[in-house]
């Protein structure tokens, strides 16, 4: 049997936007006041202009991270584990309430579509106090597969 081997493709702005609209699955990674990382898995999308969007609450350590330094790095994945991923490199916002109720509609419909009601889901952001927060993508790397390196995947 074969076996798979490891891929990197290096892609344009354009094609890396359509590569993550698909794709909901992202590990954020912000900076903690001592410095070292601070990870999170998150539920991402893509907004009209092509910057990666988050639904957060003010009170979570990333947002806090991202008060002190908007400089983020993701990893997205895609659904299956062995899937292609990227890293995206990105300076990141936080958009608060009000401002924030008609990004987060978007970021809603870039996910999951057309809401049911869409003054509920207004009401419900309201209620919960959310954030949004908005990544402008800086740089990335290339796409990614795992495998083996091709000296061994003949092996």
């Amino acid at each position: 049997m074969a076996r798979s081997i490891a891929t990197n493709t290096t892609v344009s702005r354009e094609e890396l936007v359509a590569f993550l609209r698909p794709r909901h699955h992202a590990i954020l990674m912000t900076v903690r006041r001592d410095g070292r990382p601070q990870s999170s898995p998150n539920t991402c999308g893509v907004d009209a202009e092509g910057r990666i969007v988050i639904s957060s609450y003010p009170e979570r350590a990333k947002v806090a991270n991202l008060r002190r330094n908007p400089q983020v790095t993701l990893c997205v994945l895609s659904d299956e584990w062995n899937g292609p991923w990227v890293q995206v490199d990105g300076t990141a916002e936080v958009i608060e309430l009000p401002e924030a109720v008609e990004p987060l509609v978007d970021y809603f419909r870039s996910i999951s579509g057309e809401h049911s009601d869409w003054e509920e889901y207004r009401q419900a952001m309201r209620d919960q106090g959310k954030c949004l927060i908005r990544v402008t993508i800086d740089s990335w790397g290339p796409l990614a597969t795992g495998g083996f390196p091709p000296r061994l995947a003949e092996s």
